[in-house]
C-alpha cells in the first residue's frame, strides 16, 4: 500500500529582483541541489518538486493559486534564500490552502570566514529572510509546519519526512467518503456527532446505506471469485479444521468470503473508502463481518465498528499516513484492565474486527459463537500484536469544537496463550503510566475506540491537527 506515488511536495523559494538576475540564478542553482538531496532521502517518502523562485507579488499571488489546484500537490514548502519582503506574500498567503512547511535552513554550511564579503552576504540572508516571513504568517495566523536546521542534517530530513505523511493524510481525509452501513450502536454517545461540520472542517463526507446494500452484491457474486479468495485465505492464514474444504463448518468461510467481497465490491461502486457496520443492522448478512472488515483495513480501507465514523475516517487518514511502513495500524478499544503485580497493563482488542497488519505472526482464522448480532457463527482471524512504541489516537467531537487525543503507549509481549480469547489482541502499558495516562484521557473526553499504530508517532498527528486547525491533545 503507496499512497505517495503520484503525489508531490512543491518546494518555492522567495527572493527580490534587487539582487540581480546572477544572485537568482544561483538561488536557483542551490534550491535545485537541496531538492535533489532531499529526493535522495529514505527518510522523505514524497516526492519534492520544484517549483519556481519567487520575486514579484503577482508572481506569489499567481503560484499559489497554481498551486491550489494541483490535485497532486500535498503541500509546499517555502524557504528564502536571500531577503524577500513579506508584504509582497499576503495575497497569495490568503488564496493558498496546501498545507505548509517552512524550511529555515541556509546553503552553506560553515562561514567561509577567510573569504566572505558582501556578495555572500546577500545570497545567503536566510537568517533574516526567513525570520522575515515567518513574522507575517504568525500576523496572519497561518499554521505550519517550521523545519530548523542545515538541509543536510537528518533530523531535518525526519521532520520534513513526518510534515510530509501528515499532508498526505490531510489530502486524503479532505476527499474521503465513509459508508455508514447499519447506522450506530443505539443509545453509544461518542460514536454520534456532527457529520455536517466534520464535512465542513474535514473535507469528509459521511453516508448512510442499509445492510442490504451488501446483501444485494452478495447475491450477484461469481462462484470463481470466491473460490479464489478461498484459496487465498488457504494461502494468507493458519485455517482452523473445521473451516477447511470438508470441514463441518466450511460454508461458513465461504459466507464470510462473500461477505468480504460484497463489502468491497460495494464500497467501490459507492466511492468509499472508509466504513463502519454495526451488529445491530445486519440485514441480510448471514455472519457480523469479520474476517472481511479485517482483511479490508489492511488493504488500506477505514474502518470502525458501530457506526464509528469519525474512528472509520481518521483510520483512514492514519493509513494513508503509514504508506509503506511496516508495523501496522488499526482500529481498536480499550476492552478490559490488568492490574498485575508489577504495573497495571490494557488489552486492547474488539469483538472481531483488528487489521491483520498489526500481527506478529500468522493470523490463524477461526470460527467461534458471537452471542451478540443474532446470525451465525463470524469468521475471524486471531493474532497477538507486535511489540514496540506507538500510539492510541481518537477524534471527539466536543460539540463547539474537534478535539485529537493522542497517548503514546508500548506494545507489550502477551506471554499468556489466551486459549479462550478468539479475537485478535494488543497488551498495551499506557505512558507515563496507567494512572495518569487513564485520568487524562477520560478528563479530556477520550472515546473508548482507538486508531492504533506501531507506524506513527505524536509528531504525525500533531502536523496532521495543524492542518486541520483543531486542538490535539498529547498525553505521555
Amino acid at each position: 500500500m503507496n499512497f505517495f506515488n503520484n503525489k508531490t511536495v512543491q518546494f518555492i523559494c522567495g527572493s527580490q529582483h534587487l539582487y540581480g538576475d546572477q544572485v537568482i540564478d544561483k538561488v536557483e542553482i542551490n534550491v535545485k541541489e537541496i531538492i535533489d538531496h532531499f529526493n535522495k532521502s529514505d527518510k522523505i517518502p514524497a516526492l519534492i518538486k520544484f517549483k519556481k523562485v519567487l520575486t514579484t507579488p503577482d508572481e506569489i499571488t499567481k503560484t499559489c493559486l497554481e498551486l491550489n489546484n494541483d490535485e497532486n500537490c500535498i503541500g509546499v514548502i517555502i524557504w528564502m534564500h536571500t531577503f524577500s519582503p513579506a508584504k509582497m506574500w499576503i495575497s497569495g498567503l490568503k488564496k493558498l490552502t496546501k498545507p505548509i512547511c517552512h524550511l529555515h535552513t541556509q546553503f552553506n554550511t560553515e562561514i567561509p570566514w577567510d573569504s566572505i564579503n558582501m556578495d555572500f552576504m546577500n545570497l545567503n540572508q536566510s537568517a533574516h529572510g526567513d525570520r522575515e516571513f515567518a513574522h507575517l504568517l504568525t500576523r496572519m495566523k497561518i499554521s505550519r509546519k517550521v523545519a530548523v536546521g542545515h538541509w543536510k542534517e537528518e533530523y531535518v530530513k525526519k521532520e520534513i519526512g513526518v510534515w510530509s505523511r501528515s499532508a498526505l493524510g490531510w489530502d486524503e481525509i479532505q476527499n474521503l467518503k465513509v459508508a455508514r452501513i447499519g447506522d450506530n450502536m443505539r443509545d453509544v454517545a461518542v460514536t454520534e456527532g456532527d457529520k455536517l461540520e466534520a464535512h465542513i472542517k474535514f473535507g469528509f463526507s459521511v453516508n448512510g446505506y442499509d445492510s442490504d446494500d451488501i446483501s444485494s452484491e452478495v447475491d450477484f457474486l461469481d462462484e470463481e471469485e470466491v473460490n479464489s479468495l478461498i484459496e487465498e485465505y488457504q494461502s494468507d492464514y493458519d485455517i482452523a479444521p473445521k473451516l477447511q474444504r470438508g470441514g463441518t463448518l466450511h460454508s461458513n468461510l465461504i459466507d464470510a468470503a462473500k461477505i468480504e467481497l460484497g463489502i468491497k465490491n460495494f464500497l467501490e461502486k459507492v466511492g468509499c473508502m472508509a466504513f463502519t457496520t454495526t451488529f445491530e443492522n445486519l440485514g441480510g448478512l448471514k455472519q457480523l463481518p469479520g474476517i472481511s472488515v479485517q482483511r479490508l483495513m489492511k488493504m488500506g480501507y477505514g474502518f470502525a465498528a458501530e457506526g464509528d465514523w469519525k474512528t472509520a475516517a481518521l483510520l483512514r487518514a492514519m493509513k494513508v499516513m503509514a504508506s509503506g511502513l511496516d508495523k501496522g495500524t488499526s482500529f481498536m478499544e480499550d476492552y478490559t484492565y490488568h492490574f498485575g503485580s508489577k504495573k497495571p497493563l490494557v488489552l486492547g482488542s474488539h469483538m472481531l474486527e483488528v487489521c491483520p497488519s498489526i500481527s506478529d505472526s500468522i493470523p490463524r482464522c477461526e470460527i467461534h459463537p458471537l452471542s451478540i448480532g443474532n446470525r451465525e457463527d463470524p469468521v475471524r482471524l486471531v493474532f497477538n500484536a507486535k511489540t514496540g512504541e506507538g500510539i492510541n489516537a481518537c477524534l471527539v467531537d466536543m460539540g463547539e469544537h474537534f478535539r485529537m487525543i493522542v497517548n503514546e503507549v508500548k506494545s507489550v509481549k502477551i506471554d499468556n496463550k489466551l486459549p479462550r480469547l478468539p479475537v485478535a489482541r494488543a497488551l498495551l502499558d499506557v505512558q507515563p503510566n496507567f494512572i495518569h495516562a487513564t485520568r487524562s484521557w477520560m478528563l479530556a473526553g477520550g472515546s473508548h475506540h482507538t486508531v492504533f499504530s506501531l507506524d506513527l508517532n505524536i509528531d504525525h498527528l500533531n502536523d496532521f491537527c495543524e492542518m486541520a486547525g483543531i486542538e490535539c491533545v498529547r498525553i505521555n
